[in-house]
């Protein structure tokens, strides 16, 4: 039967930690640790989706950040300056991300009437292994535990864009075609890694990193904030390629009730 069979998910921004600030306020503080540059919260956004040594290469060749890290050292970031942020990164993010493993609201209900659907739940992240060995356990203490994870550093080929950590859940889960599956995800590189692997991408414009508010702020917003922020969140995520564009994953089984219409149809991603 033509329809969805699997939903993998991304985790910060999507499932757990509404505003994706787990890591962005590491990323911050690890600069300013291991080298005494200063970054932004907003510049810290930039690449999110991608794994964290990417994630800092990405964030060094900024053009403001680059000026400051020029300014300061008279050169360009290397690989060397790179590592050393990370091993910095790593032993903050490890002891942090656990006090961001609540579940985004909607999103345990959300599970629990896809799972009546027959549908599997996957999910991948930006976070390597030592940070999911931490977030996963934690988040399942929570209420919210997919039936796989992958971690961004668990395969050879690498992370996000690429399609390898979506298609590993289709392995595990045994799914029969990339098609029946749906790549649900808050930032580009996740979009764009559900449409490398030939699957429907959901992007999430509210609860994650393109709209980056924590929820409280959310909660106190006028509604002219909120749609300004969600017109820019959902415009970058749809020129990534998603399919469609939600506030957060309470909407998806709406979307993938359109989806199998669609597929029943002969469509395809």
């Amino acid at each position: 039967m033509k329809r969805i069979n699997a939903v993998i998910l991304d985790w910060a921004g999507t499932t757990v930690d509404f505003g994706s600030f787990a890591p962005t306020q590491i990323f911050v503080e690890a600069f300013r640790r291991a080298f005494d540059v200063d970054v932004t919260l907003a510049e810290a956004r930039v690449p999110m989706g991608l794994g964290k040594w990417q994630h800092i290469e990405a964030l060094g060749k900024l053009p403001s950040v680059d000026a400051r890290w020029q300014a300061k050292f008279g050169r360009a970031m290397t690989a060397g300056d790179i590592d050393k942020i990370y091993a910095t990164f790593m032993p903050l993010q490890i002891a942090k991300v656990v006090d961001f493993a609540a579940p985004i609201e909607g999103v345990v209900d959300t599970i629990a009437t896809l799972r009546a659907q027959q549908i599997k739940i996957g999910s991948c992240s930006g976070y390597p292994r030592a940070v999911m060995e931490k977030l996963v356990p934690a988040a399942a203490a929570q209420g919210y535990a997919p039936d796989c994870w992958v971690a961004t550093d668990d395969l050879a080929p690498g992370g996000r864009p690429g399609p390898w950590m979506a298609l590993q859940n289709v392995i595990t889960l045994g799914i029969d075609d990339v098609a029946h599956c749906v790549k649900v995800d808050d930032a580009a590189p996740g979009i764009e890694e559900g449409i490398h692997a030939g699957m429907w991408s959901v992007g999430l414009a509210v609860s994650g990193n393109e709209f980056g508010a924590t929820w409280e702020e959310y909660q106190s917003m006028s509604p002219q904030e909120i749609a300004t922020r969600r017109e820019g969140a959902a415009a970058k995520l749809y020129a990534a390629g998603a399919h469609y564009v939600v506030d957060s994953l309470a909407a998806l089984p709406e979307v993938i009730a359109d989806i199998n219409a669609r597929l029943a149809k002969g469509e395809r991603p």
